[in-house]
């Protein structure tokens, strides 16, 4: 088991600079690592099941393009579905781009407005209409989180998710996307003091 999942994917070893700077945020470090064990291990898989949450996990990490991090959540779903693995690789070789997207209303700043690749699951059979469902919501929050709405919601309640399974992916996409923009941070602080 991972003590610290962050440490562990930024490459700080214990009493490094870095550790020593964490240290100094005990409060942040443990929420941190809590919420990846309410999201990743939790006591009971509730509504969302554990392969779906490292199938969601694998994807997110995808997208993101940051192979270290994509090989953890990769592997995690490797141990329990290699199969499964498989599709998620071909979904985010279909997903990926860079983003942000989005189209604002008359009015809205149109300047800003960039219509992007909208996704669609390239397998949704193989995914099974909760994955698929799930997929399309997490590619909609890392790439177009202004277009997030109500229809996305009833979409995800369509393919089978309730009230709380929405609220865990959600939950899900939003710790991934903290954690990876962390664990960047971190490198980058850990470069520029080997430097």
């Amino acid at each position: 088991m991972i003590a610290d999942v962050i440490d562990h994917l930024a490459g700080i070893t214990p009493g490094s600079s870095l550790d020593r700077l964490r240290a100094r945020r005990p409060g942040a470090r443990e929420h941190a690592q809590r919420s990846y064990d309410a999201l990743f291990t939790p006591d009971a898989e509730g509504e969302v099941a554990l392969v779906e949450r490292d199938a969601i996990a694998a994807f997110v990490a995808g997208l993101h393009q940051d192979p270290e991090i994509a090989s953890f959540y990769a592997d995690r779903l490797a141990e329990i579905a290699p199969g499964l693995l498989k599709v998620v690789e071909a979904e985010i070789e279909a997903g990926g781009t860079t983003g942000p997207y989005g189209v604002y209303p008359a009015g809205g700043p149109a300047e800003e407005s960039d219509e992007g690749l909208r996704y669609r699951p390239r397998s949704p059979a193989d995914l099974g209409v909760r994955l698929a469902g799930a997929f399309e919501h997490a590619h909609l929050l890392v790439f177009r989180p202004r277009e997030s709405s109500a229809k996305s919601l009833d979409a995800l309640a369509q393919a089978g998710w309730s009230a709380t399974g929405i609220v865990t992916l959600s939950q899900l996409v939003a710790f991934l996307t903290f954690q990876i923009r962390v664990v960047a941070g971190l490198r980058l602080l850990r470069k520029g003091s080997a430097s």
